[in-house]
């Protein structure tokens, strides 16, 4: 038996436009079996035809796009070979989707601020010097010489010296002359005094100091032959003359 060919499907306007020639064809069949119709019946019925009309137009005008013009029909269901599994990762309809984390990065440790350890500022207060004591004057050296020899009478020349760097201002030079009866004169760089036999001479204003490597020089005059009447003894300070006669 051969198959049943598909109708054709029904669109919207089709279906109206059938039911607007349905009623129309009912109406005339009403009226043309009652011969008593009256003229406010057929306006009417006009009048209904009309507004089916209109409404048919209407419905036509919002549909006459393309896909409102299509036959209404419903899609086949998919088949089985077309229903494929879903990917893992696709996430499902009302299914929340995971929120995207970003790789945690390792924190970055912080460098510990340390102070520089600060410099020690050397004083700048002086440190007391200790008083030193003021230097010592170096001891005085004496040169006798007989400077001038006659019969009666002769000269004596004394040098002092200061070997040190201090300034020497005093100093006291003892002469012994072998009697008490010799005389002293003539007395220069010096003054003289006697105490017996031994002549003593201190500086005078001229002598009254003697430099730091200087030398000052007295002379005297003795009454009496060299040969008997030359010193004995003679020191500077204590300390010993050189250049006396043997």
């Amino acid at each position: 038996m051969p198959a049943t060919p598909p109708q054709p499907r029904r669109t919207v306007v089709i279906i109206l436009l059938d039911r607007i020639v349905a009623i129309a064809a009912a109406v005339r069949r009403v009226l043309t079996g009652r011969g008593d119709v009256s003229r406010a019946t057929w306006v009417a019925v006009i009048a209904a035809l009309g507004v089916l009309i209109a409404t048919a137009v209407s419905v036509i005008g919002v549909l006459r796009t393309p896909e409102g013009l299509a036959p209404v029909a419903l899609d086949p269901p998919p088949s089985a070979d077309q229903v494929g599994t879903p990917p893992t990762d696709t996430p499902r309809a009302g299914q929340a989707k995971p929120a995207a984390t970003s790789p945690t990065r390792p924190a970055t440790p912080q460098a510990t601020a340390t102070s520089p350890t600060p410099t020690p500022v050397p004083s700048t207060t002086p440190t007391p010097t200790p008083a030193t004591a003021p230097p010592t004057p170096a001891a005085l050296r004496a040169d006798f010489a007989i400077a001038e020899n006659s019969l009666l009478s002769y000269g004596a020349a004394v040098t002092i010296s200061n070997p040190g760097q201090v300034p020497v201002a005093q100093w006291k030079l003892a002469v012994t002359l072998p009697r008490e009866s010799l005389r002293v004169s003539s007395v220069e760089g010096a003054q003289a005094s006697q105490d017996g036999a031994v002549w003593t001479f201190v500086p005078d204003g001229s002598t009254g100091q003697v430099p730091d490597s200087t030398s000052v020089r007295v002379t005297f005059r003795v009454d009496g032959s060299s040969i008997g009447s030359a010193p004995t003894a003679c020191t500077i300070d204590g300390v010993a003359c050189t250049g006396l006669p043997d």
